[in-house]
């Protein structure tokens, strides 16, 4: 994992609590109270969605839910922002708008 373990302004990160999630189907081990999208940044993944017209990737733009480039399906909701939700254990989350084989 890639987690920043020591920041310049928020000091050491001293959490070593980790909670289950299932991201597409692959289960993951994550850091309890991160943001879903920072969890799977830390797990290389950075793809969030696909656009609906041109089936284009977005991943994290703003980090701060004013966009929506950052949504998925979580927990059968679609459209969560995941830069501002935390992860629960047991969270099921999916890419947002694959295409029909269930492809990203």
């Amino acid at each position: 994992m890639n987690n920043i373990l020591e920041h310049p302004i928020l000091g050491t990160d001293t959490n070593e609590k980790y909670v289950s999630i299932t991201v597409d189907g692959k289960p993951l081990s994550v850091k309890k109270d991160s943001m879903i999208a920072a969890a799977l940044l830390a797990q290389g993944i950075r793809i969030n969605r696909y656009t609906g017209k041109n089936h284009e990737p977005r991943g994290v733009f703003c980090g701060i839910g004013q966009c929506t480039d950052c949504v998925m399906v979580v927990n059968g909701l679609p459209n969560v922002r995941t830069c501002i939700t935390p992860v629960e254990e047991g969270m099921v989350i999916e890419t947002q708008n694959k295409d029909k084989e269930g492809k990203s």
